[in-house]
């Protein structure tokens, strides 16, 4: 029985499309993009089942954890590193091209460039398991987890225990409009809009200057290149409750550096501190080399690494758990199931190799944080297996960077914060009566 679904259409103008779903394996809309088979307002939504009626599927050895299996993953990936270091030291210079408009000077800059896209994409690997670490599905001991995690993360500048802490709350409260954490969704006042989606200031504004294209590439920006650093100093994506549950007075904000920082209870505050003096540490390092070597080769062999690094983390939490037909809840809807079951399944190709599935099993991760990588395909085939004839297990078959494209274009703002809201487009909002401008 097909229902019918009140959501922005993927890159539409005028107004908003009614998408058409059914139960089906693969839920498309009307133009052939993917749509997520559960809508919680369809009178006729399926029952969801709890979490240990889920777990109760899932081979018990998924949960088995092995140090030898794990550490296994660490020298694998360092291995990929380090090769990728040594080609790049055999075949590149540090020095600048003496003359900018020449041969040479472009195989300088696409050679730096391909080496910080893939060392920072070999590192994503190391980062993705000092992930595993902070869950505790790096090995049966936490504290061989908290050593190995705090090398691996706060080497690529993440305070390990406070991101820590941060993410299990993330994994808690996963599309929670209210305590969320990380990728958030602004509202249409956040947005710049008024009642009447009058556009008065922000992004709103920012849409209708430059156009429908150039504001989505404005939100890819902002997500890979500034978005990380922004979010751990509490400027964007974070939560809008203190850990205290009180809603976050104008002008205050939950930082991850801070150990008073209001994210974080006051037990958490000497790992938080010990968190921060290894990032203030490795960036010591940083300027120590810098010093010694020169601000340039500090640049191209580290720095320019870590931003493709950050770019791919971001992408991840991003695609995730965003699509314009997944589900946002206020408090008054919300719950764990509905939350978790909220996150979506997208295929990497190579990357998903190098990143240890973490896109393409991510139900299963959100569910049993606790299950390690290499067990998370059999737990996904089992996940899937169960919720998937009920409309319940989210895969998007679109490759990640149309699906990246997508959001950028459709996924800006939600109308509330109570309730069950999906994500609306700025391209749907009327321009301002004053405006001749068309936007493409």
């Amino acid at each position: 029985i097909p229902l019918h679904v009140d959501t922005p259409s993927t890159m539409g103008k005028g107004g908003q499309q009614s998408i058409v779903a059914t139960h089906a394996i693969q839920i498309t809309t009307k133009n052939g993009g993917w749509v997520s088979p559960y809508n919680p307002l369809d009178p006729k939504a399926p029952e969801l089942p709890t979490k240990g009626e889920i777990k109760a599927v899932i081979p018990k050895e998924c949960f088995e954890r092995s140090y030898v299996h794990s550490m296994y993953y660490v020298f694998r990936d360092t291995v990929m590193a380090a090769g990728c270091a040594y080609v790049a030291y055999q075949t590149l210079s540090t020095d600048l091209p003496t003359n900018f408009i020449s041969l040479d000077a472009l195989t300088w800059f696409l050679g730096w460039n391909t080496y910080a896209f893939w060392m920072g994409t070999f590192v994503m690997g190391h980062w993705v398991l000092a992930h595993e670490c902070g869950h505790g599905a790096f090995s049966p001991s936490q504290t061989f987890n908290d050593i190995f995690g705090f090398i691996m993360h706060q080497s690529l500048m993440v305070p390990y225990f406070s991101w820590q802490y941060s993410h299990a709350k993330h994994h808690r409260r996963t599309n929670n409009i209210m305590d969320g954490e990380s990728h958030v969704p602004d509202s249409r006042e956040e947005m710049g809009l008024g009642s009447k989606n009058e556009r008065h200031s922000g992004y709103s504004v920012l849409h209708e200057a430059i156009g429908d294209g150039p504001f989505g590439m404005v939100q890819v920006i902002a997500h890979l290149v500034t978005g990380w650093p922004l979010y751990l100093m509490g400027f964007a994506s974070t939560g809008r409750l203190g850990q205290d549950g009180k809603v976050l007075e104008a002008g205050e904000f939950i930082d991850h550096y801070r150990p008073w920082s209001k994210m974080f209870p006051v037990k958490l505050r000497p790992k938080v501190a010990i968190s921060t003096l290894g990032v203030i540490g490795a960036w010591v390092a940083v300027c120590t080399a810098a010093k010694e070597y020169g601000v340039l080769p500090v640049t191209l062999w580290y720095l320019g690494p870590l931003m493709y690094n950050q770019a791919w983390l971001v992408l991840y939490t991003w695609l995730q758990h965003t699509d314009p037909s997944v589900p946002q809840y206020g408090t008054d809807q919300w719950t764990w199931v509905k939350g978790t079951l909220s996150t979506i399944d997208r295929p990497y190709g190579i990357f998903d190799f190098l990143h240890h599935k973490i896109g393409s099993t991510h139900v299963a991760h959100h569910l049993f944080h606790e299950i390690p990588f290499y067990k998370a395909d059999v737990a996904t085939a089992a996940i899937k297996a169960y919720l998937e004839p009920k409309g319940l297990y989210n895969y998007d078959p679109t490759p990640w960077y149309s699906a990246m494209w997508k959001l950028a274009r459709t996924c800006h703002y939600i109308e509330d914060l109570n309730g069950i809201q999906y994500y609306k487009s700025l391209e749907d909002v009327p321009l301002s009566k004053s405006s001749g401008k068309k936007v493409d």
